[in-house]
């Protein structure tokens, strides 16, 4: 006999088929999905929280090491300031030295130097005296 009942001969016999379900108590039921979703959207929702948390906490590391590098910088760039400032004019004073040197160790106009810095004269050049002549005669 197969699985079913059979109420007489003539009548149609009710066949389950095998691989229907059956209500025994040592099937598990399976979680409704609604609980686990709610699971996975807090679980969601703490991990945002913390990439928040930490990323907010970077940001304020950030703008503190920016507050206390500004200063400085703006230390640094005064320095620089005030080194370019001197270089110019160590620069121009360079310069002049440069062209009195040239000029001074020039070997065509060495008797001119000679002459400028010291009180000698060229034995080939004339002196010359003025003398104030009203017709006085003092």
């Amino acid at each position: 006999m197969q699985s079913g009942r059979v109420l007489n001969m003539n009548a149609v016999k009710k066949v389950q088929p095998e691989f229907a379900p059956t209500n025994s108590p040592s099937v598990a039921k399976p979680r409704p999905k609604r609980h686990l979703r709610q699971r996975s959207y807090r679980i969601m929702a703490v991990e945002t929280t913390i990439k928040i948390g930490v990323n907010f906490l970077i940001s304020a590391a950030a703008i503190s090491a920016l507050s206390q590098m500004l200063p400085y910088n703006w230390a640094q760039q005064e320095k620089i300031r005030a080194i370019t400032t001197q270089r110019d004019l160590v620069k121009a004073r360079v310069s002049k030295i440069q062209a009195d040197f040239q000029q001074n160790f020039d070997p065509h106009q060495a008797r001119d130097v000679m002459q400028k810095h010291g009180h000698r004269f060229d034995p080939n050049q004339r002196p010359v005296f003025i003398t104030n002549n009203n017709g006085t005669g003092e």
